[in-house]
């Protein structure tokens, strides 16, 4: 991305897109009893709570009865059609891992299957968006928090914590080019995940290659082991190489979220933020609800000068329903330099001429 002069002005900058992921699959409901919903009706009150804070965009996970992330499809299905009334201009992005709690006591975290994750592409009502990963990777959730990030959470539990350590993405080259295919097949725009600058390359590969006619719309994940630090110069870096094109949130975790967030307002990007990420306010002298981070960006963000943008505004900023014919058009529409033309030989040009 280019940063010309006044790129930092508010009025030279698209309205904050603001992504909500209020139902932190990693925590237990007695972590956070306030704010961690159990029920499909405590699910469907805190995207609406968080729609009316500010958010426009939901990070979609659901829960079983008894608090543990569900992987259940017709579970979800349930829960998107909940949400498709009550938040209709929302935008519903839906977690591609499902779930990635632990089924047992002391196992690794684990995403679900192949065939499984696939079953995304056609769940009832169809979401705007599924998350997808590039390039299967280690996710250390742990790696980056503190003792204190921790401390009387179920996260500070050996087993739990060894799952979440233990954690691995699985997103091979074959699985991810048939998952972008069958999302844009049935209208779900992917929206890319990514831990560094390689798995960028990597869609742009894709995408000169005809197999992602998508738009850029992307998060830089830095959570962990297997991510990038968060830090100014991996922020500095990613950025560069993302096309002007392209639509950028920033996504970290614990008492990251904030300052990372800041810097992404200052710079036009989107923000992240909501209790799977963090739970702590910066003191961490108490926890912090989805809500009231979502109402403390939208205050930071005014304070810039920045407005937010609301559901339709932010339905057209992320490109929601718009899919490419050809390699050619989706590099022009994300900003990509066209794909190199063979060579003509000057010998060729001159006897031409």
């Amino acid at each position: 991305m280019n940063f010309i002069d006044g790129s930092l002005f508010p009025e030279n900058q698209e309205k904050l897109v603001i992504t909500c992921a209020p139902y932190g699959p990693e925590w237990m409901p007695a972590d956070f009893p306030e704010d961690i919903p159990v029920s499909i009706p405590e699910h469907v009150q805190k995207a609406v709570d968080c729609y009316n804070a500010g958010a426009t965009v939901l990070h979609v996970h659901v829960r079983e009865a008894d608090g543990k992330g569900s992987k259940r499809l017709s579970k979800f299905n349930e829960l998107l059609a909940g949400l498709r009334e009550a938040v209709p201009d929302m935008i519903l992005q839906v977690g591609g891992s499902i779930s990635f709690a632990p089924e047992g006591e002391g196992e690794v975290a684990k995403w679900l299957s192949d065939d499984t994750r696939h079953m995304l592409a056609e769940l009832k009502p169809t979401p705007d968006q599924v998350t997808i990963a590039i390039n299967s990777n280690q996710m250390n959730v742990v790696e980056q928090m503190t003792e204190a990030d921790v401390a009387g959470t179920s996260l500070a539990e050996p087993a739990n914590y060894r799952a979440y350590r233990e954690m691995t993405i699985p997103a091979g080259p074959e699985w991810v080019e048939e998952h972008i295919r069958r999302l844009s097949a049935n209208g779900v725009q992917t929206h890319f995940q990514l831990a560094n600058i390689t798995q960028l390359e990597t869609v742009e590969r894709m995408m000169r290659r005809g197999v992602c006619n998508v738009p850029l719309i992307l998060t830089w994940v830095a959570i962990g082991g297997g991510f990038d630090a968060p830090n100014i110069y991996n922020l500095a870096n990613f950025v560069r190489a993302v096309p002007d094109g392209a639509v950028l949130t920033l996504e970290t975790s614990m008492l990251n979220v904030l300052p990372v967030n800041m810097m992404a307002i200052a710079m036009g990007l989107h923000v992240r933020c909501g209790i799977e990420d963090n739970i702590w306010t910066q003191d961490r002298k108490e926890k912090m609800s989805s809500v009231r981070q979502i109402e403390q960006l939208v205050r930071i963000s005014r304070e810039f000068g920045r407005e937010v943008a609301n559901g339709k505004e932010a339905r057209g900023i992320y490109r929601i329903g718009e899919f490419y014919k050809s390699a050619d058009e989706t590099l022009a529409k994300n900003g990509f330099a066209p794909n190199r033309k063979p060579r003509v030989p000057a010998a060729s040009l001159r006897a031409a001429a």
